[in-house]
């Protein structure tokens, strides 16, 4: 389906139960981010794939079984459809929208493009006080 010309700028991937099931590494969603993929949706992800998609930026949207049938015959009509992390919900060309649950912490994630380098960072200041203060305490932690 991916060779097709028509699905080489898909920026979401329809899938069945269970994706990302054997694929435990994190290469799986940068494969899935290299093609160019932002959200995959599916009935239900392994749970290591699903954690390494937020990781690296990847959202995986669960819907419903009869609703990722939809979707699925969507796009196999080439018709478009979105993805609103904002509000929770895919929708259908045709206006149809389906809601979604994303945990509140892992979505202010992806809004802010916050990885676990960046969620340290936004304590660099008291860090930095922390290590002062230790280095005044214990200065040969720092000969």
């Amino acid at each position: 389906m991916l060779n097709q010309l028509a699905y080489r700028q898909a920026v979401i991937l329809v899938t069945g139960e269970n994706f990302g099931c054997g694929s435990s590494r994190e290469h799986a969603p940068w494969a899935l981010l290299d093609f160019g993929f932002r959200s995959i949706i599916a009935p239900s992800f392994a749970d290591i794939f699903y954690n390494n998609c937020f990781k690296n930026g990847v959202l995986p949207v669960m819907l419903p079984r009869d609703k990722v049938s939809v979707l699925v015959k969507d796009a196999e009509d080439r018709k478009s459809m979105t993805v609103d992390l904002p509000n929770q919900k895919v929708i259908r060309e045709n206006g149809e929208v389906f809601s979604f649950d994303i945990d509140p912490f892992r979505k202010r994630c992806l809004l802010d493009s916050l990885d676990d380098i960046g969620l340290t960072l936004e304590h660099e200041a008291k860090i930095t006080m922390f290590e002062n203060k230790q280095r005044e305490g214990q200065p040969w932690l720092y000969r």
